[in-house]
């Protein structure tokens, strides 16, 4: 099984369960912002469609414990998991390649309220640098890796074409970032001391198209 440090001082939780816990947190904050104090487990497996007792025992990682018949105090509970999680905390970060994607994301401020905050976006196109994004610079790709020393941000996201994908990961790495959220379809290589994390729309897309497929033959031969 995979599993994730959160930090030095705290368990390895299984990725699988670092992956729900921000759903338990949107769910959570929705209840907070509409001032409930307590929810159940029961509550949030019938909205997330998640075992009960799997959610307990997720929660139980980060020693989160219930009150009989009570439940979880809502507000402790967003507190807990926004800290465990680092949205708390505050991640500076770069996108190279502010093509439609990386324009969007730069332009999501949303990502601000779980500690991401893009300061910069990086580009060959002429065009498009020495622009600003959503308040973003763009800067040219070949001004990373002074621009990185000056600032020390280390995550980048790639969201180039897929030809450049390695070949952005590498400039990333050599300018110093060790952190990957790589968009791209293409699976990177990077040493074991980066840490990536792949979210490819295209897979998902594969996902719907098929689960679409299935339901429809399923729906013919019933």
């Amino acid at each position: 099984m995979n599993m994730t440090r959160i930090s030095e001082n705290r368990t390895i939780l299984p990725e699988p369960t670092i992956r729900r816990l921000p759903w338990y947190l949107s769910y959570v904050r929705m209840l907070d912002n509409q001032h409930v104090e307590y929810v159940s487990s029961t509550q949030i497996s019938k909205e997330l469609n998640v075992q009960s007792s799997q959610i307990a025992k997720d929660l139980s990682f980060l020693n989160i414990r219930g009150k009989t018949r009570i439940g979880y105090e809502v507000r402790s509970l967003v507190t807990e998991l926004e800290d465990f999680l680092g949205f708390n905390s505050h991640h500076d970060a770069v996108v190279i390649g502010t093509g439609s994607l990386g324009t969007a994301l730069m332009q999501d401020h949303g990502l601000e309220n779980y500690g991401l905050n893009i300061v910069a976006g990086f580009d060959v196109r002429s065009d498009v640098i020495g622009q600003c994004v959503g308040g973003v610079p763009v800067y040219a790709i070949d001004e990373l890796a002074a621009w990185q020393r000056q600032h020390g941000v280390s995550i980048a996201i790639l969201t180039v074409p897929v030809e450049n994908a390695q070949e952005a990961a590498d400039l990333a790495i050599a300018s110093g970032m060790t952190a990957l959220w790589n968009f791209t379809p293409y699976r990177i290589k990077a040493p074991e001391d980066v840490v990536i994390a792949n979210t490819s729309i295209y897979a998902h897309l594969a996902i719907i198209y098929n689960r679409m497929h299935k339901t429809s033959v399923e729906t013919k031969n019933g």
